[in-house]
């Protein structure tokens, strides 16, 4: 019975040994366990790198200064198109002929009409000159009426008082001679009754009679004068007012032939002014004939192409791109963006036809891009709501590639702050905007302030 006992035992020993190994964890288990925590522990330490957080954009190569960029050539009058003198490619420099005009409005044909609206030029001046000398003359003539009336008004201001005096004399002799008539008259009365007294003798009373007849006559005599005299005053006053008078209107119808000389001048320097004008826009528009490049640069489109083309004032002839643009990048980015960007921000540029690898959030390890700096960020919106900023070669980085064109398509990062990648991912699945932890102005007061105390 111990034996059976013994050989159970042995055999349920057995059974659970199999059952044992059969229970152990496999090899390939193990492996990828261990493979599944390496993973896990690159993509934990991976989640805490560093990230360089950007804001990214596309645009086209131009140019900084605005009169580097590509401009079309214009004419400025209207013409046809009579020559050509330049090709497409060609380097012109400032001022060369790029094609030439014939006129096409008819009030322009003669091709003597400078020299015909210079003759009119002429005609006016002569006229003008005419005017003003007879205007000269007209003050002349109004200076010696003046003058004349001066010494005629004196002239017969002085008659007045001549006759006034003469008046104050005839008065005193008229007043004289009223007394001397009354005496002789008181005397003749005397007589008269001593006559009829028989006291004088009649010879005596006859010779009284004719003394009184004498006064009387010196009586009537001297009034007589008195009232020529006062006519004469009379007469000295209207001759003032008569000298006045008369000279008043020969300087009045001299003065009316001033002002309408003054008049005529005015109307004849208009019609000069406006002959002059017409004189220096037929003279300006015959150099327009010729369209001449506005500056050193190589054509490179011509929008009119055929001889005898008529084309249109303001109308573009061709297009022309400066030798040596300061070339910049316009790139164009959402509008959430726009407030973390600040001119001085540090960009990778990826150009159109340069193979490049670029790691965003590692800009250090990327491939073919170049650097940049915004210079200008718009204060305006474009029509789809994405804001344009200007970018410029980084001095400090690698050169841009000297065969850049402009109007070449970029792809811009605009670098921004430093944080963990798992930060970053948590950013872009809630689809917050990139970090900003300081004002722009703040950020540059803290560089100058590291910068002083390197220093």
């Amino acid at each position: 019975m111990f034996d059976e006992f013994k050989n159970s035992s042995e055999k349920e020993r057995i059974e659970s040994g199999h059952l044992l190994h059969t229970l152990r964890t496999p090899k390939s288990g193990k492996t990828l366990a261990k493979a599944l925590l390496i993973i896990g522990a690159v993509i934990i330490v991976f989640l805490f790198l560093p990230w360089q957080q950007n804001i990214r954009g596309t645009g086209e190569v131009t140019a900084f200064t605005p009169g580097n960029r590509p401009q079309t050539i214009e004419s400025t009058i209207a013409g046809r198109v009579s020559d050509w003198r330049v090709r497409e490619g060609q380097l012109v420099q400032k001022g060369d002929t790029i094609l030439s005009l014939t006129e096409v409005k008819e009030k322009f044909f003669d091709p003597l009409l400078l020299e015909r609206i210079n003759e009119q030029l002429v005609a006016k001046e002569q006229s003008i000159d005419a005017k003003r000398r007879k205007i000269d003359a007209l003050k002349q003539q109004i200076e010696a009426l003046e003058a004349g009336l001066k010494i005629k008004r004196r002239e017969a201001r002085n008659k007045l008082i001549q006759a006034k005096l003469k008046l104050s004399s005839d008065s005193v002799d008229f007043e004289a001679e009223k007394i001397q008539f009354e005496n002789a008259k008181s005397l003749l009365d005397r007589n008269k009754q001593l006559y009829d007294a028989g006291n004088i003798t009649l010879t005596k009373y006859q010779d009284v009679e004719s003394k009184f007849q004498q006064s009387k006559m010196k009586l009537i005599s001297s009034e007589n004068k008195f009232l020529e005299s006062q006519t004469e005053v009379i007469t000295a006053r209207i001759n003032i007012s008569g000298v006045e008078a008369d000279y008043q209107e020969k300087i009045s119808k001299a003065d009316s032939d001033l002002n309408t000389t003054y008049a005529d001048l005015a109307e004849k320097e208009s019609d000069l002014s406006k002959v002059r004008n017409e004189y220096a826009n037929m003279r300006i528009r015959s150099e327009q004939y010729q369209v001449i490049a506005p500056r050193t640069g190589y054509i490179v489109k011509a929008v009119v192409a055929g001889i005898g083309e008529t084309i249109k004032a303001g109308e573009a002839v061709a297009t022309i791109v400066p030798t040596d643009p300061d070339l910049a990048v316009a790139m164009y980015v959402r509008a959430m963006d726009v407030p973390l960007i600040e001119p001085g921000r540090h960009v990778r540029i990826e150009f159109d036809g340069w193979p490049a690898l670029q790691f965003s959030g590692w800009p250090s390890v990327a491939v073919g891009t170049f650097g940049g700096v915004v210079r200008v960020v718009d204060y305006v919106g474009g029509s789809q709501g994405k804001f344009r900023i200007l970018v410029t070669p980084d001095e400090d980085g690698e050169p841009w590639p000297s065969q850049l064109r402009m109007g070449s398509g970029t792809k811009g990062w605009v670098m921004l702050e430093t944080v963990p990648v798992w930060y970053e991912i948590w950013r872009q699945l809630n689809g917050f905007p990139a970090s900003l932890y300081s004002e722009p102005n703040e950020q540059e007061e803290v560089k100058e302030e590291s910068d002083e105390e390197a220093y």
